[in-house]
């Protein structure tokens, strides 16, 4: 029997279907009754769920560690079930990083955890989203702790892949893989006119144009900002008419990221701050009061760069999420181009592509597909965002 707690998982059969069994198999062990050797297949003590980005890795490691903890086997709607999925249970722990790397200050304290034991009688779950953006540092202390893992201690890793760049060979050796697929449009469609009360048209709208990201087809059948945002990356391809125009498309696109993002992080930013000046005293009147907020500036400046840090990795993610539109809207030209009977990824802007297939060559709508790609490569490995955007605008217009 499928635990309800997984409905979550969009379009993900067999991934629910090996959880569901690992979950009784651990609920067993709870109990103290000795499982068979099907049960202890099921069940091990460290995970590696991956996915392209969007399939719901996060959604799935989650409702994992909910429906361990739960004692009827993932209900989803018992005490355990809810903290376990809003962070607040006492043997959960995430690290959800928030910059561009996970430190190994964070992985050090997260394997102090792990080695004490369930406070509530049931599984110590450790769960670590992003795990391709640990240090090498960071990685080698997971390891220690995947290697030798205390009893009833889980780890839960999220990568986009198995693939040495995103997770070293030897922790995922030491992990059972939980493969994600991209959900199709039609299950996402359905969860939002299901789940949301998105009306069914809008739902097919944004399942088709999140290109198979379940989250974002969220946003952008609720968020009126979100459609603006997505309407101005697929009117790139109209105004690249000159160098000056590539340029100037290359800044608008770069600012936009950046107010998305400061406004993304603002209010995380403000509460952050606030809370740390009132732990370190501001506001106070006492003799000590002075003393401690001149004292607090290297906290103070830690804050800074911890916040920096989030935003730049906002700020990326953000521009990253606009270069997979203009991805999508350069495949529905090659569509065109050959005639392909597949669905368009953007179907408002359908005609757009059609007129476009019949003015460019498919090779040189390959060739501006392949540098938005190769724009997300040079972004990931560092390089300077405007210069890699302007770098590929100009080849968009080249063609």
């Amino acid at each position: 029997m499928t635990p309800p707690i997984f409905e979550e998982l969009v379009g993900q059969a067999d991934a629910v279907a090996t959880l569901s069994r690992a979950v009784a198999a651990a609920d067993a062990i709870v109990r103290g009754d000795e499982p068979d050797a099907a049960g202890q297949q099921a069940m091990t003590h460290a995970w590696l769920f991956t996915g392209p980005p969007g399939s719901g890795r996060s959604v799935a490691a989650r409702t994992f560690a909910a429906a361990l903890q739960c004692p009827n086997g993932g209900c989803g709607t018992c005490r355990a079930c809810h903290t376990a999925l809003t962070g607040t249970h006492a043997d959960v722990r995430f690290v959800v990083p928030e910059g561009l790397s996970i430190a190994v200050g964070e992985m050090r304290a997260l394997v102090l955890r792990a080695a004490s034991a369930p406070t509530q009688g049931r599984w110590q779950v450790l769960l670590v989203e992003d795990a391709d953006r640990l240090t090498e540092a960071a990685g080698n202390a997971l390891l220690k702790a995947v290697e030798e893992p205390p009893a009833r201690t889980v780890f839960l890793l999220c990568t986009p892949s198995t693939h040495p760049d995103d997770i070293s060979v030897t922790i995922r050796s030491r992990c059972r893989v939980v493969p994600l697929r991209q959900p199709p449009a039609e299950a996402i469609a359905s969860v939002l006119h299901r789940r949301d009360g998105v009306d069914p048209e809008t739902a097919a709208w944004a399942a088709a144009a999140s290109q198979g990201h379940v989250d974002r087809a969220g946003r952008l059948a609720r968020d009126p900002q979100a459609r603006s945002r997505r309407d101005a990356v697929l009117a790139v391809p109209r105004r690249l008419t000159g160098i000056g125009a590539a340029f100037d498309a290359a800044s608008a696109l770069i600012e936009a990221a950046e107010a998305e993002a400061a406004a993304s992080v603002a209010e995380v930013d403000t509460k952050e701050r606030s809370a740390l000046e009132t732990a370190l005293g501001a506001g106070g009147t006492g003799k000590g009061a002075a003393g401690a907020v001149r004292g607090s500036a290297g906290q103070l400046k830690e804050l800074e760069r911890r916040q920096k840090s989030r935003a730049t990795r906002a700020q990326r993610d953000s521009l990253d999420r606009a270069l997979v539109d203009l991805a999508g809207f350069y495949r529905d030209v090659i569509a065109h181009s050959f005639k392909a009977d597949v669905a368009p990824v953007h179907g408002d802007v359908d005609e757009l592509a059609g007129a476009a297939a019949e003015k460019w060559s498919p090779e040189s709508t390959l060739r501006r597909l392949e540098a938005i790609l190769e724009c997300r490569v040079a972004i990931e490995a560092n390089v300077k965002p405007r210069i890699a955007v302007e770098a590929m605008m100009l080849s968009l217009w080249r063609g």
